[in-house]
């Protein structure tokens, strides 16, 4: 069918393009397809998939955010909120029953219910499955996110409580959720405004008689001043330490208590974010993706130096692979921080730091371990980039300045260290380049192998390959140039967004005429970058793989495709 560049490609199921918008989002459009136009082709394609078998898209949208396969889990909250509101029964209990598998914090329960309003009102078995989400958690959790997630987009705990009512009584007179005792008083805490202001002045920033609870920390009994004021009411200690964080005169008690409670950044006082010692203190007990997002302001405050303790502290967290793993930290979000850091200057603000060469090596060493372990195929693959202009435009899940050809050479490096055997070229006639003799505008089309190898730093692979100059999107022309040049391949892996336009045959074609003409069972992945509704990839052809760029399993599934074992 014509794909939006005016070409020809085979159209995807429903169900790639729900894998396809839950793993690439689609917030900034492509070069032929706004945001909007692509939003609501994507949004209308996981409609009919949640129509047509509503239990197996409620299974894809939870298995894919809780292997941490996407780079942001936005995507998989809007599909199951419109699974929350289908019109068969069924699939709306599946989709609020997974609502703690896929909203795990609680931002991510605002964008839900965000979502959610916009497609059906707040019923009985909605009320209830948001008040699961309180009731089914252990009440220490729940405390720890009332205080990190306050409120966002508009909305808060104490709104979405007042909501679900959980503890709510039938007109028989039993709760329609069991609440333990713990969590009703959290609740009440939580509604009553869960801010320090509900105790009345300085009462959770001091101890008895006046004591600092940062001098020492422990008063009388051994039990500290933030302890007794959450014991006083029957709240967990985080909360009670908490309010003294938010009463607290002085950096230094604030550090006192981040140390002691493990209190999050957004427990500290504005006015105490800038503080050196507070942020030793967050940093030594601080969650991976935190981690990833404050490495640069952990640097611009004199945590991270070379040399320094922070530093080793830092490195270590993100060399640790079982880290990386249990807080699904998707590669994306650690090339973003890396190309962030690296640069030494905020995308948006105005800070500036000097990036710490330790640190940078760290970052460049964990997105390769974000992908996990990845099984050698031992086959000769030739990496093919489409660095047309079409890959410059849109935004890679919503990274500022991660473009579809940024991030497939990032991608193609990942196979390329495991590889033995590869060769990685680009979509365009450079100089010694191999020229297919057909005209693009005013050059010829044709390949051109590039200088990028993982022995590289990621972000100077990254950005050679983001200085080329554009070529046609021809995606037959690597198996063209290998038949010409006499290149015996088992796999050709192709980077794309599939908006192929013109070539004398199609990227199909070519692969069957080099397998005629070299008598080798050649196969071809295309790795799809843009979450649009094509793929140059035949499927009738066993030899051909479709796959959703930027997934965190993709290098492994190329590996096994070319193994022969998927």
């Amino acid at each position: 069918m014509p794909n939006s560049a005016g070409g020809f490609a085979w159209a995807v199921d429903d169900w790639t393009r729900l894998r396809r918008f839950l793993i690439l989002g689609s917030e900034s459009g492509s070069y032929y397809a706004g945001e909007h136009a692509l939003t609501r082709a994507n949004a209308d394609a996981v409609a009919r998939a949640i129509a047509a078998d509503g239990r197996r898209a409620v299974g894809e949208i939870v298995t894919i955010s809780r292997a941490g396969r996407a780079a942001s889990n936005d995507p998989a909250i809007f599909a199951l909120a419109m699974a929350a509101a289908a019109a068969d029964e069924a699939t709306r209990t599946a989709a609020l029953d997974a609502l703690p598998q896929v909203c795990r914090t609680g931002t991510h329960l605002f964008t839900f219910a965000r979502h959610v309003e916009q497609f059906r009102g707040w019923g009985r078995a909605l009320r209830r499955g948001v008040g699961r989400w309180y009731v089914e958690q252990p009440v220490d959790r729940v405390a720890y996110q009332a205080i990190k997630y306050r409120r966002r987009d508009g909305m808060s705990h104490r709104d979405l409580l007042r909501l679900a009512h959980p503890g709510a009584k039938t007109r028989a007179g039993n709760p329609r959720l069991p609440v333990s005792d713990e969590h009703a008083r959290l609740f009440e805490w939580i509604v009553r405004g869960g801010e320090p202001a509900a105790r009345g002045a300085g009462e959770s920033a001091m101890g008895a008689g006046g004591e600092s609870v940062a001098r020492g920390a422990v008063g009388a009994g051994g039990e500290t001043a933030a302890r007794g004021a959450a014991a006083r009411d029957g709240l967990p200690a985080v909360i009670g330490a908490f309010e003294a964080a938010q009463g607290s005169g002085s950096a230094r008690e604030t550090a006192a208590l981040v140390r002691a409670y493990g209190l999050p950044r957004e427990a500290v006082r504005p006015e105490h974010l800038d503080d050196r010692e507070v942020w030793a203190a967050l940093l030594e007990r601080m969650p991976m993706t935190a981690l990833l997002r404050n490495l640069a302001t952990l640097t611009r405050v004199g945590v991270i130096t070379p040399g320094s303790v922070g530093a080793d502290l830092a490195a270590e967290q993100l060399g640790d692979v079982e880290r990386l793993r249990t807080a699904r930290v998707h590669p994306i979000t650690v090339l973003s921080a890396l190309r962030t850091y690296a640069r030494g200057r905020g995308v948006r603000g105005q800070h500036t730091w000097a990036p710490v060469a330790r640190i940078v090596d760290a970052l460049d060493g964990a997105f390769y371990a974000a992908f996990g372990n990845v099984e050698p195929a031992g086959t000769r693959m030739l990496l093919a980039l489409d660095v047309s202009g079409s890959m410059t435009c849109g935004e890679i899940a919503g990274v500022p300045g991660l473009t579809p050809r940024d991030a497939s050479a990032a991608m193609a490096l990942v196979t390329a260290a495991t590889e033995a055997r590869h060769e990685i070229v680009g979509f365009f006639a450079g100089d010694g380049g191999w020229k297919s003799g057909q005209r693009d505008w005013h050059r010829y089309g044709g390949i051109t192998p590039l200088s990028i190898s993982p022995r590289q730093r990621l972000t100077d692979a990254i950005g050679a390959v983001s200085s080329l100059p554009f070529g046609g999107t021809d995606c037959s022309l690597p198996m063209r140039y290998a038949l010409a040049e006499g290149r015996e391949i088992d796999t050709f892996v192709v980077y794309t967004d599939s908006e192929t336009w013109h070539g004398e045959i199609h990227p199909a074609q070519a692969l069957r005429e080099y397998r005629e003409r070299t008598g080798i069972a050649a196969r071809l992945v295309v790795i799809g970058m843009v979450a649009n509704g094509f793929t140059i990839a035949d499927p009738e052809d066993p030899g051909m793989l479709d796959i959703v760029g930027f997934d965190g399993a993709t290098p492994e599934v190329v590996s096994g495709f070319a193994r022969g074992v998927v």
